[in-house]
């Protein structure tokens, strides 16, 4: 009897026990009992990859950097690397992931460090000065340079006793930007047997000049042109970065002449072919000169003149829009914000696009920059007429150029000054 109690006794105790060891999950350990590994997913078997499951979450054993990294469901964050010394600055900072809201479809990641402006190895500005247009031409090249980041190469066609004023420009301008901006100074140059008088008298001074620019820069692949009333009010990358959306039979890019049939003036007044509908604006062109030398652009150029000479108004302009009528495809279109002029906003506004995305660059045609038929334009070009390069962007070019603005707030084009601000104010944050 005392057999059977001792006996009943210590069974009581060892299944007490092993109750006791079951709850504290150790049984298994003592039992050796081994729960079946999970299987693992075709991609991660076919990369040799062996996996745990904790939580709910599938961990890699073989970290990244040092550091194991989630493969779940959210979104995949990949933590930079530590730098020895690096503080917490906000650009050491790895960004979070997007909180998941219920109900609401997951987004892709933007990139850890956001790019704010494209840089290129060499953007390339030409543009051509001829009487008196020297003053807004230096006023031009500055805003240019003061706004861009890549390297850039000027090139100014001048003529020979306009030269030093060229070249002390740009020695008088800060060591950085003279080390990222070179300077390149043309003679004005027509083919041989052309009549060379001709040609520089048509429409504005040596403004001709242009429509021979791939035989005269045979070692230049792409420039920017711009005739000399012009001003940039947005970094001159946002611009260059067109040739980047042609496509490979485009050899050239122009914003159209107008926005409006009822106001346009090639589709009312013009005696000769032009481009589209409304025609297309030549003072800020974006030039390929390989395509347009492997096109034969001269060969088409001189018989054109001959033929419609008595007809065109706009000289090389009217010129350019008779190739484009007659070959189409090769000319890439971008917004009237890229070239905007009194014509868009002397009755109202319609470049909606400028309104939205703020105005890229600013061509003040017909002497609109230094007389009062509009004041916004005006306001524009004193202010930067005013500023230096080296000088603080934020107060002494964009503050002066918005109480300018504000001033004349109530003219037709002063309407939309807030379209004149735009890219120049989000330049300036950024700094």
């Amino acid at each position: 009897m005392k057999c059977t109690y001792r006996v009943m006794m210590l069974i009581g105790i060892t299944i007490g026990v092993l109750l006791m060891l079951g709850i504290n999950g150790d049984l298994p350990k003592i039992l050796e009992i081994r729960a079946p590994a999970a299987p693992q997913s075709e991609s991660l078997r076919s990369e040799g990859k062996s996996t745990n499951f904790l939580n709910g979450t599938l961990l890699s054993k073989t970290p990244r950097n040092g550091r194991p990294t989630s493969l779940n469901n959210e979104s995949l964050v990949k933590l930079p690397p530590h730098r020895p010394g690096s503080g917490s600055k906000l650009e050491d900072a790895a960004p979070l992931p997007p909180k998941k809201v219920e109900g609401q479809r997951s987004k892709s990641r933007p990139s850890l460090i956001p790019r704010l402006e494209a840089s290129y190895d060499r953007l390339v500005l030409a543009v051509v000065c001829c009487g008196s247009r020297i003053n807004e031409t230096l006023v031009m090249l500055k805003s240019a340079a003061t706004l861009s980041h890549s390297p850039l190469t000027v090139i100014v066609f001048a003529e020979d006793s306009q030269k030093p004023i060229f070249t002390q420009m740009h020695a008088s301008w800060p060591s950085d930007i003279r080390q990222r901006v070179t300077l390149t100074l043309h003679s004005i140059t027509y083919p041989p047997g052309q009549d060379s008088e001709a040609w520089r008298k048509l429409f504005k001074p040596c403004a001709s000049q242009r429509l021979f620019m791939p035989s005269l820069l045979k070692e230049v692949d792409s420039l920017i042109y711009v005739d000399t009333d012009v001003l940039f009010l947005a970094p001159l990358e946002e611009l260059w970065k067109h040739f980047s959306a042609m496509n490979s039979s485009q050899m050239a890019a122009m914003a159209p002449e107008h926005e409006d049939l009822a106001t346009g003036w090639y589709n009312r007044f013009a005696k000769h072919p032009y481009y589209g509908r409304l025609g297309v604006n030549s003072g800020v062109m974006l030039m390929n000169l390989t395509r347009l030398r492997k096109f034969g652009w001269e060969d088409y150029v001189i018989p054109i003149y001959k033929h419609y000479k008595l007809s065109i108004t706009w000289g090389d302009q009217d010129i350019i829009n008779i190739i484009f009528h007659y070959h189409p495809d090769k000319l890439y279109v971008y917004g009237c914000e890229y070239n905007l002029r009194p014509d868009h906003c002397m009755y109202m506004s319609v470049c909606k696009a400028a309104e939205k995305k703020g105005v890229y660059v600013l061509h003040g045609n017909r002497g609109t920059f230094h007389s009062d038929k509009q004041p916004a334009f005006r306001a524009v070009y004193r202010a930067w007429e005013e500023y230096h390069l080296g000088e603080d962007l934020r107060q002494d070019l964009y503050y002066p150029m918005q109480r300018y603005l504000l001033k004349v707030s109530n003219t037709t084009c002063g309407k939309i000054y807030n379209a004149f601000l735009k890219n120049l104010g989000s330049r300036v944050r950024l700094r």
